[in-house]
């Protein structure tokens, strides 16, 4: 739909924390040669600008505004994407000068077609107030190319419009219009709209105006290097440091730009706000240290509540069908993100349990907190309740997070051995080890993976998978992200915010998951199964290719000095290659489809997410879908794999296949 494409461009609802003190930068045109060749300094392949740079960074430079094609026209994109050779070289010179004109020219129309957009939108939305455009359902729809016209320009517009006030009604819960709620709806997304247009609109502002200006080049030509380098603003940055961690400092509140005002619309964990037990969702914030939130911007309601550690805050809060004001006063406070960090289960099997892992990401923080230790400490615990004969682990949604933690969490899992093997630019390979020697589980091991389980989750799962200790379950592949990025969103002493792809990254067998992913053991669909999720359908990925093999651990990378320790205490117990789960195959896959097809739930869960349905994840609603009566179709199917697996090994695999 229109209207959840044009959600993601907007933050609607905010976190509100501090996790990077510095005061921001205002950038300079001189600063984009300095933070780009900063960039090219670490990256993989590309050192410096090219031809086929600056042409992906002009499209990217109007596609980072106009990525649902709702400003500019046809024409006026052509004029600056289809450049000729010499004027590409002449833009390659100019950077080297410090001149912006290339980018400069492109932001001008830029700004004409913000303009016009604007005067579009404001007779469209008095039409529809007054009536006179209907307020209906709104199809689906994408646009492949750029509006040729201004009629069909308009279209887009109203079609756009039409769909949001239609979203925000169902946000709202509104079942009735009236004159008053439109006028609301649209003058909340006219504030919406100028967060990304008032970067472009500084005319008179001529030092905002080229901070913007170089920030959006910045990300442009951050992006051209591949899919995964990036250049952030400090607000980007901060949302990013507490993503990796999973904390930060703050009251604990998220907070959503309604239509009646600021609505607190989740409390986090063990924050602040939730411990007063004076605040709930749904509350208006009307007041902060006694100043009213009407008539505030967003952003300023978001500054109000940022301050320094310990502060004192006083909300005003109003309950829902209430007029009185109650006031809560609240300390800002460092909050740990329980909710986002790894949740344990387990049920009853034969003379024990089968444990169930959700790990959502491999985070780690300062205070040494991360999720190896949290697996640990889950593992100690469910062996409290009984003997683990089994263990699932659902990475599903797990996105990747930290290197380090990805090898210490497979090493949790092997005696010792080679987990990543990273390679970078100059040819120099990095062998990344387990080396203490011990298990924390032996025992049947599930992987529970989907076509968005990525990065640091696919090498835990194919490291394992390449040993033989775990078999993977989910989708036919994971995402295929085999890179490796430095970034520079947790250092507190950074300049500039910013991610870059550095080098490629392989686990034991020497095969990489660029663009191939982990291929699943068995297949189980999970939501994600028909769209087209993954590396493969991003701009400027790279390649794949493989390495050597490093079971038989080479030492290459390891000093002379400390050669003799490895030779003596790591080699010998190196983790052999199993073959015990991967020989059940046939009859696990065999029970698994039996079961998958002999399964109402499931047959309707396929039938959902028919394959025809296949498109942009964005399109869809497969995240609210019902679970058809069952909690978890795709969990319950890891542990019947799981309960297969330890009959198998008890019976020495004598387990006939339930499919004759």
């Amino acid at each position: 739909m229109i209207s959840r494409n044009f959600k993601k461009i907007f933050v609607a609802c905010v976190v509100v924390c501090s996790c990077l003190d510095a005061a921001p930068k205002v950038l300079t045109k001189a600063d984009v040669r300095s933070s780009f060749e900063e960039m090219l300094n670490y990256h993989v392949e590309y050192k410096q600008l090219s031809s086929t740079l600056v042409k992906r960074s002009t499209k990217l430079f109007i596609e980072q505004f106009d990525p649902y094609k709702m400003y500019l026209m046809q024409d006026e994109v052509e004029a600056f994407v289809d450049r000729k050779e010499g004027e590409v070289e002449q833009a390659i010179t100019r950077y080297y000068a410090d001149d912006l004109s290339l980018f400069q020219q492109m932001n001008q129309t830029i700004q004409t077609s913000i303009v016009r957009a604007q005067k579009m939108r404001s007779e469209l939305e008095n039409a529809i107030i007054d009536g006179k455009e209907e307020v209906g359902p709104v199809s689906a729809d994408s646009y492949n190319r750029y509006a040729g016209s201004q009629s069909e320009l308009k279209n887009r517009i109203k079609l756009q419009l039409m769909s949001l006030l239609n979203a925000e009604g169902k946000a709202e819960n509104i079942t009735e219009w009236t004159t008053d709620k439109k006028r609301k709806v649209f003058a909340l997304w006219e504030r919406r709209f100028a967060r990304i247009e008032n970067t472009y609109l500084l005319k008179q502002q001529p030092q905002l105006e080229e901070h913007y200006l170089v920030m959006h080049v910045l990300k442009a030509l951050a992006k051209s290097l591949d899919a995964h380098t990036s250049f952030f603003s400090p607000e980007e940055a901060y949302e990013m440091r507490a993503s990796l961690e999973k904390q930060f400092e703050g009251i604990g509140v998220v907070l959503r730009e309604g239509i009646e005002g600021i609505v607190i619309i989740n409390l986090i964990r063990g924050g602040p706000a939730e411990k007063s037990g004076k605040i709930a969702e749904g509350d208006l914030l009307v007041e902060i240290n006694r100043k009213k939130t009407e008539g505030m911007t967003y952003e300023q309601v978001l500054d109000s509540l940022k301050g320094d550690g310990g502060r004192k805050i006083v909300l005003g809060i109003k309950k829902p069908g209430e007029s009185q004001v109650q006031k809560v006063e609240l300390s800002r406070e460092k909050i740990v993100m329980q909710d986002d960090r790894l949740q344990y289960s387990y049920q009853s099997y034969g003379d024990g349990i089968i444990a169930k892992l959700n790990l959502p990401s491999f985070y780690e923080s300062n205070n040494a907190s991360s999720c190896e230790l949290d697996i640990r400490e889950a593992i100690l615990e469910l062996k409290k309740q009984g003997k683990i004969l089994g263990m699932v682990i659902d990475m599903r949604d797990n996105s990747g997070g930290f290197l380090n933690q990805a090898v210490k969490v497979a090493g949790l899992f092997i005696t010792s051995g080679v987990v990543v093997i990273s390679k970078y630019a100059d040819g120099e390979m990095q062998y990344l080890r387990d080396v203490d020697g011990r298990i924390y589980y032996e025992g049947p091991l599930v992987l529970l993976t989907s076509k968005a389980s990525a990065s640091a989750a696919e090498i835990v799962a194919q490291s394992l998978q390449d040993y033989g200790t775990a078999l993977v379950v989910g989708d036919e592949r994971t995402y295929g992200k085999g890179s490796i990025q430095y970034q520079t969103v947790t250092d507190d002493d950074a300049k500039n915010f910013f991610k870059v792809t550095v080098g490629r990254y392989y686990t034991v067998s020497g095969r990489s998951t660029q663009i191939e992913g982990v291929k699943a053991n068995i297949l189980v669909p999970t939501d994600y199964y028909p769209y087209n999720i993954g590396e493969r359908y991003l701009a400027y990925p790279l390649k794949n290719d493989q390495v050597a093999p490093a079971y038989v651990d080479p030492l290459v990378d390891i000093d002379q000095r400390h050669k003799p320790w490895f030779q003596t205490n790591y080699l010998p117990n190196i983790q052999k290659k199993l073959s015990i789960w991967t020989q059940m195959l046939p009859v696990l896959k065999s029970n698994s489809d039996y079961r998958i097809s002999h399964n109402k739930n499931f047959s309707v869960f396929l039938k959902k997410q028919s394959p025809s349905t296949e498109g942009d994840l964005g399109n869809s609603s497969l995240l609210t879908a019902d679970k058809m009566g069952v909690e978890d179709i795709q969990m319950a199917e890891a542990v019947q794999i799981i309960q297969d697996m330890i009959s198998m090994r008890e019976t020495k695999g004598l387990l006939q296949s339930k499919q004759k």
